[in-house]
């Protein structure tokens, strides 16, 4: 009887876990898929302006997963635009492996979609003072449609080395004619945290963190996932910690691996762990 007693008092607990476990798998998809595409932006861009020696017919680029392949497309001015590059890449994003193609052609279908999706969010950040804009960064614009949804992400990048920028992010939510229906602020602010460049012979903190208000959410966001895991090679950190009044959320920035736990139960194990110091 005893038993059943103390595995129903357990039950919520192990509902909660579960829970939590399918918020880490579900932000963590989709900061991963961020992650691929900013990569092959990223990377894509370099490979482009090495062969490509007509810059001033540059209009624009976004990337996107074609089939699980990441790929990055340059487009030219123009009421119909043409493609004028495309660059694809494998999972390793290695330029010696990657393939460049500057055959001009049209739009794939989906292409045109994500085109006219990052227009119609380029012409909200251009006339809205909602977004802002910080010195030494620029916002990078991250259109997605899947499973019928037409979202941007926009996250702010920095354009200087030894430094990661979290927060000034933002969410986008478009109907099927393009028109925006909902947008929001993931974070309030800026959080720039720096870390060692290869120059700086000062350590690196292993462990990193941010806040976050009841305004910004519970659990660590999928831009922040995307950030960490695109400069996590960088800066040498082991873990990051996205703390908000009831959840602490890890990222290992070594594995990409993400965790969520209460903080009650943050408290009851570190409560067990010093009973059996004094042991």
């Amino acid at each position: 009887m005893k038993k059943l007693v103390l595995l129903l008092c357990c039950l919520p607990f192990f509902v909660e876990a579960q829970n939590l476990e399918e918020k880490a798998k579900e932000i963590w998809a989709e900061g991963k898929l961020l992650y691929q595409t900013e990569m092959a932006s990223w990377y894509g861009t370099d490979m482009f302006l090495m062969q490509y020696g007509e810059r001033e017919k540059i209009a624009g680029y976004f990337s996107y997963l074609d089939n699980d392949v990441p790929t990055c497309i340059f487009f030219s001015y123009g009421e119909i635009p043409d493609v004028i590059g495309t660059i694809t890449f494998d999972s390793t994003y290695l330029l010696e492996k990657a393939n460049a193609d500057l055959t001009v052609r049209n739009f794939t279908p989906l292409e045109n979609e994500l085109y006219q999706l990052r227009e119609a969010a380029l012409e909200e950040v251009i006339n809205d003072t909602f977004f802002k804009n910080y010195r030494n960064a620029n916002l990078n614009l991250i259109p997605l449609i899947a499973e019928k949804e037409k979202k941007v992400y926009i996250l702010t990048g920095p354009t200087q080395s030894g430094v990661v920028l979290l927060g000034n992010d933002y969410l986008l939510q478009f109907n099927n004619d393009f028109e925006l229906a909902s947008k929001k602020e993931l974070h309030r602010n800026l959080i720039p945290i720096e870390y060692r460049t290869a120059d700086d012979k000062s350590e690196n903190a292993g462990i990193t963190m941010h806040n976050h208000s009841s305004e910004t959410g519970d659990f660590i966001t999928p831009t922040d996932v995307c950030t960490l895991m695109l400069y996590g090679k960088f800066t040498g950190w082991d873990l990051h910690y996205t703390v908000s009044k009831d959840y602490l959320s890890t990222f290992n920035c070594k594995t990409s691996e993400l965790h969520i736990i209460t903080m009650e139960a943050l408290e009851k194990i570190d409560k067990d762990q010093q009973k059996r110091k004094k042991r």
